[in-house]
């Protein structure tokens, strides 16, 4: 009986293998597939980095009835961070300065223009350095997916216009983009333009996005709501005081190509430059960005590449700078402003002539001269010659001091560290001195 057991146990082993055979073949690609999903997806967004839909219109809500200069002077200033930050202390502590002054106050910072800008309405700047995780996010989602930004923002004004809460006032003028030529404005929903009724004069709005918008479609993504300290809303859309901004405000936006563009006049006239802008379409310059990194490998790509080669080049010209001022001083010191190519061969043919005619003195000195051997001299810098000197050295002292003279003017012009030791000439190295 317990050998019949033992075979039946056998026979079910047996019969089992290839069930688990079978079953770990099974299991085994779709553990494998387990195991490079999350990598598929790590690297999906570590290439892309994109923003949904409903980040990009929490991103823009805040600002999307800005008229169009100040929003695209956001769009483009908010890529670069750390400088927003500068100017909005800057603004803080020079709020005194405007009109004229501040376009000449510009001229001494080395921020991009588009921030200098924005310290036309200090407002501004405050809230972005106030929400500068959302600065960030803004200019990072406009870098990645301008097409995207600019479209949020056209969704977001339809909707508050069906709520009755975007609409003409004292401060904006409300309109539609023309179509194009060749594009039917039925055809097509027209994009909504806002501009300042005096250009020179901005009057910012001050609204909550969670109700001007109507009822928001993203409740996991709540927009913030900011208002300048001490500022009482009169309506669902209010506007803060009025500020002159001159030819500051220089941004301004093509929604049908959604690009952003720039008015080559105003910028000129605030920046002090009489620049060519190819298309007036802005393009974001990487060397303004600092450290602050691109999370969106994509635009990494490009523009570090860009802030790479600016920064070889902005290393050359230093390099260059500092070879041009160093030799420029030396030439004026030792030459009396002779050019610098001039005192290269002047200095070369000085070389050779006292080359010459030091090897000319050898010449002459060496055969009067007796053969010394290692042993002559003591390693305690004491001359040993041999005391049988010769006649002709005794001999040669009185009748060729000239030569030895040169040669030791000559010995003293390349080793200046010569001193005299004990009565005797000698030249101090590795702790040993040797005879001259």
């Amino acid at each position: 009986m317990t050998n019949k057991t033992a075979m039946t146990m056998r026979r079910l082993a047996f019969c089992a293998l290839p069930l688990s055979l079978v079953s770990s073949l099974a299991t085994a690609p779709a553990r494998a597939q387990d195991a490079t999903v999350p990598a598929q997806i790590q690297s999906q967004t570590q290439t892309q980095a994109s923003f949904s839909e409903a980040q990009i219109e929490q991103f823009v809500a805040p600002i999307a009835l800005y008229p169009d200069p100040l929003l695209t002077q956001i769009l483009m200033a908010s890529t670069y961070p750390l400088e927003v930050v500068e100017a909005a202390r800057w603004s803080r502590d020079n709020s005194t300065v405007n009109g004229p002054a501040l376009q000449d106050a510009m001229q001494a910072q080395s921020w991009d223009p588009s921030v200098k800008a924005l310290t036309a309405v200090p407002q501004t700047l405050e809230m972005m350095s106030d929400k500068l995780d959302w600065t960030q996010q803004l200019g990072d989602a406009f870098l990645a997916q301008q097409q995207d930004v600019l479209n949020a923002v056209q969704k977001l004004r339809a909707e508050a216009q069906a709520a009755g809460n975007l609409r003409s006032t004292p401060q904006q003028v409300v309109t539609t983009a023309p179509a194009p030529d060749g594009v039917a404005a039925s055809a097509v929903q027209q994009p909504i333009v806002i501009e300042p009724v005096n250009p020179n004069v901005y009057y910012v709005p001050v609204y909550d996005p969670a109700v001007a918008y109507g009822a928001w479609d993203y409740p996991a993504y709540p927009p913030f709501y900011w208002s300048p300290p001490g500022f009482v809303a009169s309506n669902v859309v209010s506007f803060a005081t009025g500020v002159a901004v001159g030819a500051a405000i220089w941004g301004g936006c093509n929604w049908w190509n959604h690009s952003v563009i720039i008015n080559v006049n105003r910028y000129n006239i605030f920046n002090h430059t009489n620049i060519d802008i190819t298309n007036n379409t802005w393009v974001h310059n990487p060397a303004h960005r600092h450290d602050v990194p691109y999370p969106n490998a994509r635009v990494a790509q490009r523009f570090d590449r860009a802030n790479e080669a600016a920064a070889r080049d902005a290393l050359r010209d230093r390099a260059n700078a500092q070879h041009d001022y160093f030799f420029k001083g030396l030439n004026n010191a030792e030459h009396g402003g002779v050019s610098s190519d001039r005192a290269d061969t002047e200095r070369a043919d000085a070389f050779r002539r006292t080359e010459g005619n030091a090897r000319d003195a050898e010449r002459r000195i060496a055969p009067a001269l007796p053969d010394r051997r290692d042993g002559a001299y003591g390693r305690d810098g004491g001359d040993r010659a041999s005391e049988s000197a010769t006649p002709e050295r005794r001999e040669f002292a009185p009748r060729n001091d000239a030569g030895r003279r040169f040669m030791r003017s000559r010995v003293q012009t390349f080793r200046p560290e010569r001193r005299a030791m004990g009565g005797r000439g000698v030249h101090g190295r590795g702790g040993g001195h040797h005879r001259l």
